[in-house]
């Protein structure tokens, strides 16, 4: 039994079969085009595939006031909201998470860092690196199951997902192609590379497009200094802290800077956007998630500058929080779209259309 976002979705797309004037925004409409009838997985396939760029609706005839009222956009966020909501574990952790994000975050993020502010080793005031206010031992004791665990969760919603829409086995061309879309995020490109109509309505701009970049860029730097910093710990001795021109400095410093300035970006762009081309019940948890990432990067920066002084103690309490909570809600996040979007673009390369 469907349930009614997954009905008016489909009353939607099987309209833009029919008409097919917005083939070439996107990915999504060469993918509907190869059904006569969509099944709930087909219509969760598109959901995931959409990118929310919105060039379909702003050049759709039939949107409103015309009687078919077509929002693709917002039609296919619910479903795609949804779907990750249905396929998370423990679903009602998500479910929470989706209306409250918000308070819960917030209240998170107060009580970790008061949390981690009591994990002082020592006490008093002290000036040093973080290591002096927080072993590597207790850290690596707090993190590693809190980055493990959501990890877990997320393989086993994109299990359910490929399961239930169909996907085959990802041979290397399938995964070529969609690591190419997503990386160059052909789908807000407007098709022409125009860039899409996210914030400026029916004028195309590719803002979002590089904000998305700057902010992937800079988390995947961020996790890579903290990756080059653990091997150096356990396979060279090196423990930190390390020097500004070592490597986790160099790539987690640059990497914290695009993060912010990223994150800075996307957080303005969906002020400027009509919340009425997306899920309005869950933007103000996305839009939690968008200042979380970012404040991450900001606070990591804030950390930096402040080793050797007095302040390194609350500036390492805020941060960690920051990171542990960005890390124990992901399945639940809109972090999670990453993955579902990835796992879409391998499905929609396994399409007739590519071989």
């Amino acid at each position: 039994m469907r349930n009614p976002a997954i009905n008016e979705a489909s009353r939607q797309v099987t309209i833009c079969n029919a008409c097919r004037y917005c083939e070439g925004f996107c990915s999504v409409f060469p993918a509907l085009q190869e059904h006569r009838v969509f099944t709930n997985a087909d219509i969760t396939q598109l959901a995931n595939l959409c990118h929310n760029c919105r060039a379909c609706h702003y050049a759709c005839q039939y949107s409103s006031p015309h009687e078919f009222n077509i929002n693709i956009p917002q039609a296919l966020s619910q479903v795609r909201v949804d779907s990750w909501e249905r396929y998370s574990w423990p679903r009602p952790v998500a479910a929470a998470l989706q209306r409250h994000g918000t308070l819960i975050g917030l209240a998170l993020v107060i009580a970790l860092s008061l949390f981690f502010v009591l994990l002082d080793s020592d006490g008093g005031s002290k000036v040093g690196s973080f290591y002096d206010y927080l072993s590597h031992q207790k850290m690596v004791w707090l993190f590693t199951p809190v980055f493990v665990l959501p990890l877990f969760s997320v393989a086993l919603a994109l299990r359910r997902y490929w399961h239930d829409v169909g996907g085959d086995t990802v041979r290397w061309g399938h995964l070529r192609h969609a690591l190419c879309q997503a990386l160059h995020l052909n789908n807000l490109a407007g098709g022409q590379g125009q860039g899409c109509n996210f914030e400026r309505s029916d004028r195309y701009s590719n803002t979002r497009r590089w904000a998305h970049q700057c902010a992937v860029a800079g988390f995947l730097l961020c996790f890579a200094s903290t990756t080059s910093g653990t091997f150096m710990h356990y396979l060279f001795n090196m423990p930190a802290p390390y020097s500004w021109y070592a490597v986790p400095k160099l790539l987690g410093v640059p990497g914290g800077v695009l993060l912010t300035v990223g994150c800075a970006a996307l957080a303005v762009l969906k002020l400027r956007a009509d919340r009425k081309l997306g899920a309005p019940h869950v933007w103000g948890a996305e839009m939690a998630f968008v200042l979380l990432l970012g404040l991450t990067g900001l606070s990591g920066l804030v950390l930096y500058a402040t080793t050797g002084t007095t302040l390194v103690r609350p500036a390492l309490a805020i941060h960690l929080a920051f990171v542990f909570v960005l890390f124990l809600i992901l399945p639940y996040s809109k972090m999670v779209h990453g993955f579902f979007r990835l796992a879409a673009l391998i499905k929609d390369a396994q399409s007739p259309r590519f071989r």
